[in-house]
């Protein structure tokens, strides 16, 4: 039997999740949220280290691979996301960092109107509520925890911002305060020693409501359009087909990868693309799926002079003692993720802004393609560099009209001078930071590829050969000023069809400097905002 509701939204992810407390919060309104996974209620998941378990968990993880890409030596990358109630905010690294002002100043200029700085920054401060050290809330009262976890830090992440002071860099208490950069122990969405997803802050809290509905382990088939306008959508649950309405907007919020493949599988999309699949062309918009933009980051690896997690995590021991620990106490190693210092700094003296995000970790690993991180049994630490702003785009496009095959993802990564510029320049600023004092003393040997003994030319090459993915897709059918340019308006509105919005990462129309899970919480907050201004707007017309 078809049901009928006044919002249907595809994807209990980061921003699915957001959309469905807040349209459903009047109580008026029939919410349906479809999620393609499962339940969240799973150990690994509310572990804050957790995440390494997920990584490769096809149980609440898509598991895409990316197409071989020029820019990376051909390589195939491994792109997890997340297939589970919280989407990616249930198996991320939790690091919360908002991106620097003229991220979303730059937002503006491209045509995203209302989404400048000024405005976003009310957006973040309404939903958050930041704990410090001794579990002390701030004064909002925001759903979404961010906590400062740094007395749970391993003792030997000290030396990364001490290292950071010989650099140069501003050391921060908070980078999602008054600090626009610097390095700081990253804020992360956990709380009292679990992880504080999308769907722990915003959808459990909402799931009492009788006017909300979720409906999980659904696979959305397409939109069904009537006359140029989105009504409804196909689903399949259990093996069965049914349908849903909606009497006011059907949203996407499927994510970077399945948003504009859900798109091109209803016939909105490139036209020529839609006909070689045999797909009837509802509306012919050619940047669905085009646009794709992700970090990258290089890893260099050292062994170190004294413990790290390594001594911990990497035996059996080691690892049973810390599950017991964290069973009883909720605190130890698994408590805290292992992205433990962070920060926005500058390449060199030339850059207008902060332009390269660094990482460090103290712990070593290794990840073979679709595997699980190994942890290296010697003592070990990681130093990252990764570009904040790359200019490369690439494209996402199905490759056939069945909704259970992975669509093509295309990074096409360095393909501009820009990004092999500062591809270069990160492995300059690696290089500096390993040849500090701080990292210098606590250094035993650094594991081959060497970054102190390269130049110019071989750091480019390193790039190609050993850069990895960030997990940051964005921009797939982003907000701009016309069918030519984007997918969307400036209020998230496919254009062309009407009662149709995507709101979620693919929505941005550049991708911000930083982790993209707090800039996707956001756009959700504002975008349910703008979705109620206009319902309210067409009542009182």
């Amino acid at each position: 039997m078809t049901q009928t509701f006044d919002y249907i939204i595809v994807g209990a992810g980061s921003a699915g999740c957001v959309l469905a407390s807040k349209l459903s919060a009047c109580g008026s309104h029939k919410v349906l949220l479809i999620e393609a996974g499962g339940t969240d209620r799973r150990f690994w998941i509310n572990v804050p280290l957790g995440y390494g378990k997920t990584f490769n968990d096809p149980k609440v993880n898509w598991c895409y691979s990316a197409q071989a890409d020029p820019g990376l030596n051909n390589r195939q990358a491994y792109w997890p996301r997340g297939r589970v109630i919280g989407g990616s905010s249930s198996i991320n690294a939790m690091a919360y960092l908002r991106g620097l002002s003229h991220d979303f100043d730059d937002w503006a200029k491209a045509g995203a109107e209302g989404w400048n700085w000024e405005t976003v920054r009310q957006t973040y401060e309404a939903i958050e509520t930041h704990v410090e050290r001794g579990q002390t809330p701030s004064s909002t009262d925001g759903p979404l925890v961010v906590s400062d976890v740094s007395e749970g830090m391993h003792p030997f992440s000290r030396h990364f911002l001490e290292a950071s002071r010989q650099m140069g860099w501003h050391v921060s208490d908070n980078l999602n305060g008054q600090d626009a950069e610097g390095m700081m122990n990253l804020r992360s969405t956990v709380k009292n020693g679990r992880r504080w997803s999308s769907a722990a802050a915003f959808l459990h809290p909402a799931l009492k409501r009788g006017n909300l509905r979720v409906v999980s382990n659904a696979l959305v088939q397409n939109v069904i359009l009537d006359q140029g306008k989105a009504t409804g959508v196909r689903y399949r649950v259990g093996g069965q087909m049914a349908e849903a309405m909606a009497t006011r907007e059907v949203i996407l919020s499927a994510g970077a990868v399945n948003s504009p493949q859900l798109l091109q599988l209803s016939g909105i999309g490139p036209a020529n693309l839609l006909k070689r699949h045999g797909i009837k062309v509802r509306h012919n918009l050619s940047q669905v799926g085009q646009g794709l933009q992700d970090h990258l980051g290089i890893s260099h690896f050292f062994h170190a002079t004294e413990p790290t997690l390594n001594n911990t995590l990497g035996n059996r021991l080691g690892q049973m003692l810390s599950g017991i620990r964290y069973l009883l106490t909720r605190s130890g190693p698994l408590s805290v993720p292992v992205n433990q210092v962070s920060g926005f700094v500058r390449s060199d003296e030339t850059a207008e802004f902060a332009d390269m995000q660094i990482y460090c970790n103290p712990m070593s690993y290794k990840t073979e393609t679709k595997g699980q991180p190994g942890v290296d049994t010697e003592a070990g630490f990681l130093l990252c560099a990764q570009p904040c702003r790359p200019t490369s785009r690439g494209e996402i496009n199905i490759r056939s009209a069945d909704p259970m095959d992975a669509p093509a993802i295309q990074p096409n990564s360095l393909s501009t001078n820009h990004d092999c510029d500062m591809a270069i320049k990160a492995g300059r600023v690696l290089q500096k930071l390993a040849q500090t004092e701080a990292i210098r003393s606590v250094t035993r040997t650094r594991i081959e590829p060497d970054v102190t003994r390269m130049n110019d030319d071989q750091m480019l090459e390193n790039f190609r050969a050993n850069a990895g993915t960030i997990f940051h897709p964005s921009c797939t059918c982003r907000m701009g000023t016309s069918e030519q340019d984007s997918v969307l308006d400036s209020r998230l509105r496919v254009h062309g069809v009407a009662g149709l919005r995507v709101v979620d990462a693919s929505s941005f129309p550049s991708i911000t400097s930083g982790n993209t899970n707090a800039p996707v919480m956001m756009l959700a907050a504002r975008g349910a905002d703008l979705i109620l201004e206009d319902a309210t707007k067409r009542m009182n017309a």
